[in-house]
């Protein structure tokens, strides 16, 4: 799925959201000197792999937050883990480095990518921030819609403090 076909999926399984288009961004610093309207629920995305090329995983959490792989490793019961290349991001997901989201899950035809989504996603308002597979714009729409589209694709989901 392209950006347009997002938006048009979102729009047919009647999910809440809200778009802001921007000029591209590659990285959260990027980002920040962007206006939109919920800052704060802005996600950073990590794409990972397991030491083996077996396991893929997105993880999700808040813009500021730092993510430790050690410790996720430790925490989330997974074999060493190092960022996964361009290629495999590309071939799983159709997306580029820099617009890394968790809709690029529903190109994994596949279903190879599990995500592990921080909790705080769905604290007080519940919202999250990411790009439409695209990094020109980004969706506001609530967490939990978010997952409910994502389990309805086939891919796991795990909702965990990071």
């Amino acid at each position: 799925m392209d950006k347009q076909q997002i938006y048009d999926y979102l729009k047919q399984e009647n999910v809440w959201h809200e778009i802001t288009e921007h000029k591209a961004v590659y990285n959260m610093a990027e980002l920040s000197s962007i206006e939109i309207p919920y800052p704060e629920y802005d996600a950073k995305n990590l794409f990972v792999r397991d030491d083996k090329k077996r396991n893929y995983y997105l993880i999700t959490v808040k813009g500021d937050k730092r993510v430790d792989l050690k410790e996720f490793r430790k925490k989330n019961n997974t074999r060493p883990l190092s960022f996964a290349s361009a290629d495999d991001l590309m071939d799983i997901m159709g997306l580029i480095p820099g617009a890394v989201t968790p809709f690029g899950l529903l190109n994994d035809s596949e279903c190879k990518v599990t995500l592990f989504l921080d909790n705080e996603f769905m604290n007080d308002l519940g919202f999250i921030g990411v790009h439409p597979n695209d990094n020109t714009a980004t969706v506001c729409l609530k967490a939990k819609d978010l997952i409910k589209l994502i389990e309805q694709h086939g891919n796991t989901v795990n909702v965990v403090p990071i």
